[in-house]
């Protein structure tokens, strides 16, 4: 574990990775790419089959990553804003005690950092990554040069991430069947 703003306790490296990263384009710390709000079931490894089947419940019952081309762009029909919330949260991918972030932890690591970019966010003590990312077809893009991570808290139909590029890094929101980094937090 690792300490970082305000106190907070981080998990090492990003859900999936073999190890702490040597630097942000550490492929072995780059971690898996979870759908928002999935659970761990092998859709987040980063080779895994695709499907346009979405699921009608919290778990598809299979370990594709759930592809779709229209509105809202979620894995789930309908969407389920209760997903990830907290550590007995549907589907939280972290270990017992631990949890996603909300947004707002996020953006306090965020601004911590002595540079708002993938050079600050690596000279962390998290030694945040850039990960890359799925897009909602499903393929990965950015690996090695932008960190992408989601966030426990919901935005309408999307949900709050933290990027970092090389140049800035910001919260946004993003639609929920992409791929992205999970960094747990302790409660």
């Amino acid at each position: 574990t690792m300490v970082g703003a305000n106190n907070t306790c981080w998990m090492d490296r990003n859900l999936g990775a073999s190890q702490v990263a040597i630097a942000s384009n550490d492929a072995n710390a780059h971690g898996d790419l979870f759908q928002w709000g999935r659970g761990a079931d092998g859709h987040q490894t980063r080779t895994s089959a695709t499907t346009s089947t979405l699921s009608a419940g919290d778990q598809p019952g299979n370990g594709n990553f759930i592809v779709t081309s229209s509105t809202p762009f979620d894995w789930r029909s309908a969407q389920n804003n209760s997903l990830w919330q907290g550590t007995s949260g549907t589907n939280n991918p972290c270990p017992s005690g631990w949890r996603l972030p909300t947004d707002a932890e996020l953006e306090a690591e965020r601004i911590s950092w002595s540079s708002s970019n993938t050079a600050g966010a690596f000279a962390s003590p998290l030694k945040w990554t850039a990960n890359g990312a799925r897009s909602f077809s499903g393929s990965l893009s950015n690996a090695g040069s932008i960190g992408y991570y989601w966030s426990s808290s919901i935005d309408v139909t999307k949900a709050k991430y933290l990027l970092i590029s090389g140049t800035q890094s910001y919260i946004a929101s993003r639609e929920r069947s992409y791929g992205h980094a999970v960094r747990c937090i302790r409660n």
